[in-house]
């Protein structure tokens, strides 16, 4: 068997990486997007299943107000004394000089929870993972983070015991043990102990073309004991341009049973206007930071190296142990809204899906009214992952609004700044008209305007339909399901990319999703019912 990169396609960023006996588990970053923390599982690291995710209430994650690409930055998934650990980071401020935060940890016995209340653990900084030491001790290892405009504000890696009876960590053992190279930006540690070596893998320069990840190593966990890898970095793609992979780096590493060696890390695919040079600017990852797996071999002394050279490999090489998985590498999906609880795949923004925002079960989802795609608070959407370049997503909604600040439809969306749709609203000379906008950094056009199109008075349900191939998309509609008229007005794709949206706003870290939505801000949670949502994978070629 051969693992294909991406295995985990569409925003799984920021992966941890374990094994457990013969099963292989990622946790990735989930950001402002609910629930908490996305889990995948694997026999043969080629076909991946989505587990429920752990932080899934209120008392787990708090994310009310967070701004777009904070919330849950870099999970560490770990296994110790017969549980899983998880260390998570809710981060509540991603622009300026200060990164207010706060790291907890919560265990279960089993993969599938229950997970334990949260211990609240520290603020020093994000990216916190859990070593657990052969002698019994358990330290987090950090990310450092330095407000001071006259230090660069990624200050090291700092290291700190954590009180195995009390669950506290204890403030007076924390030290820097690594400060990272001259690249900076030193992140997204993890430790290992391997044959008589301290490992820790950390990645740098910032999560974009020059990402990289470097190894160092120490035979203590003193201060400022870690040496950096010669002929680094580990991986990057800094000096492959050209390649399929791109911004490597961030990321774990694991064995298999029979001693083999792989490394998870993200990775971007971008794709590039045909007026573009695919240098300068390297592209758009719509996409957003995806997970790769690579195999890992370890030289004569002993550092480790990637298989095929540190750029990468976009087939690689199965565990020769491993034991096909089931698990389908299709994500075309259909959902009749049959149960009372959202599949999976649904995402919500910040919030979970209660009765607050609406109902799902008997072959409807009732979405109420709520702030616009532009809040960071009540927002009615639920939303799945872009996880192919091309695709076509389509729903049926029946909506009877009596005012303009009333809308509800079909959206492709990125964050609260940056999203289109195609929506039933009201037109106070027209009645109820469909019309298709677009928020581009919080430049908002409505497109069809005085040529909104009318709905005739005996359709009580449209339908709505979007394409996209590639770096382009538009919408469709229906009156009866089986007629469609194509609305004429093209969208750019990169303007729902990390990297469009690095060029203005310093949260870019997610990806692109299409989802349904309902709007109502004159404040009566008018309802939208939607019967069915179907998302169709095709050909990336």
């Amino acid at each position: 068997m051969k693992i294909q990169n991406p295995v985990l396609p569409g925003f799984n960023a920021d992966p941890s990486f374990i094994r457990v006996g013969d099963t292989y588990y990622i946790a990735n970053s989930t950001f402002e997007w609910f629930p908490g923390v996305r889990l995948h599982e694997s026999k043969d690291l080629v076909h991946w299943q989505l587990l429920p995710s752990p932080l899934s209430t209120t008392k787990l994650l708090d994310m009310k107000g967070n701004p777009a690409s904070g919330g849950i930055w870099a999970p560490d998934l770990s296994y110790a004394d017969g549980k899983f650990w998880l260390i998570y980071t809710d981060v509540k401020i991603t622009e300026g000089p200060f990164k207010d935060m706060t790291n907890f940890l919560t265990t279960a016995d089993d993969i599938h929870g229950p997970w334990s209340d949260p211990i609240r653990l520290n603020g020093v900084g994000f990216d916190a993972s859990l070593f657990h030491d052969d002698d019994g001790k358990k330290y987090l290892v950090q990310q450092t983070w330095d407000h001071r405009e006259y230090h660069h504000p990624f200050n090291g890696i700092t290291l700190t015991e954590l009180d195995t009876e009390t669950m506290k960590l204890k403030p007076d053992t924390a030290r820097t043990i690594y400060d990272g190279t001259s690249v900076k930006l030193v992140e997204g540690p993890h430790l290992y102990k391997l044959n008589g070596y301290y490992y820790l893998f950390t990645a740098q320069g910032g999560t974009v073309w020059s990402h990289e990840e470097v190894v160092s190593r120490s035979k203590t966990l003193a201060a400022h004991s870690f040496e950096t890898e010669p002929d680094g970095p580990f991986i990057t793609n800094f000096d492959t341009p050209d390649f399929y992979l791109q911004k490597q780096g961030h990321g774990a590493l694991t064995n298999t049973p029979s001693g083999e060696w792989y490394y998870a890390s993200l990775v971007g695919r971008p794709l590039h206007h045909e007026t573009e040079s695919a240098h300068d600017p390297r592209g758009w990852c719509t996409l957003g930071r995806e997970t790769a797996i690579q195999k890992v071999e370890w030289d004569d002394e002993g550092w480790p190296r990637i298989v095929g050279g540190h750029g990468g490999q976009v087939m690689v090489d199965a565990p020769k142990d491993a034991t096909e998985s089931e698990a389908s590498t299709e994500h075309s999906r259909h959902d009749e809204f049959q149960s009372e609880h959202l599949d999976l795949d649904w995402n919500t923004l910040r919030q979970p899906f209660t009765k607050d925002m609406g109902s799902t079960g008997d072959g409807q989802l009732i979405l109420k009214g709520k702030n616009t795609l532009s809040s960071t608070f009540d927002v009615s959407m639920v939303a799945q992952r872009w996880q192919t370049f091309n695709f076509d997503a389509e729903t049926k909604v029946k909506f009877d609004p009596y005012t303009y600040q009333q809308m509800a439809g079909l959206t492709n969306f990125y964050n609260d700044k940056h999203w289109s749709w195609i929506y039933i609203t009201w037109d106070e000379n027209r009645g109820h008209v469909i019309e298709v906008a677009q928020n581009d950094n919080n430049q908002y056009t409505s497109f069809l305007k005085d040529e909104a199109i009318k709905i005739p008075e005996n359709v009580d349900y449209v339908w709505f339909r979007t394409k996209v191939r590639k770096l382009s998309y538009h919408y469709e509609y229906s009156f009866d399901g089986q007629t469609w008229h194509e609305i004429a007005v093209q969208l750019d794709a990169a303007i729902l990319s990390d990297d469009y949206v690095l060029q203005n706003y310093g949260g870019f870290f997610t990806g692109a999703f299409v989802g349904l939505a309902a709007v109502d801000y004159a404040g009566y949670d008018l309802p939208a019912t939607f019967d069915f949502f179907d998302y169709k994978e095709l050909s990336d070629i």
